[in-house]
């Protein structure tokens, strides 16, 4: 994985919209973090190949960074993102880490089922 470079992912979001997609969205705070520490209150949140069409994506922050969806219905976002997978040229594969490397946030787009 590589560090975000905004232009580039919004060139790809660009590419993606008006366009029937599988999203996967995967976000925790430490889902096992209780385990190590009683006091830590772990939280998560799992979507995978759910389908979304979006009509405007955008990315912003100066890092970590935050990505939009804008759909008919609402918005899907995902905030703490920092790197991208780059060899990968047909799916935007998005994460973000946190200081220990730990994956935090996910957000991930193909024409193609996860």
């Amino acid at each position: 994985m590589q560090p975000i470079y905004p232009p580039e992912i919004q060139e790809r979001l660009d590419r993606f919209v008006d366009q029937e997609l599988y999203m996967h969205l995967e976000v925790t705070t430490g889902a096992y973090a209780s385990h190590f520490d009683s006091s830590k209150h772990p939280g998560s949140a799992f979507v995978s190949n759910a389908v979304i069409r979006y009509t405007v994506g955008s990315i912003s922050g100066t890092g970590p960074y935050r990505v939009g969806l804008k759909t008919t219905q609402g918005w899907v976002y995902a905030e703490g993102l920092t790197h991208i997978d780059a060899s990968d040229t047909q799916r935007l594969i998005l994460a973000g880490h946190d200081g220990q490397g730990k994956l935090m946030v996910a957000l991930q787009l193909s024409r193609e089922p996860f």
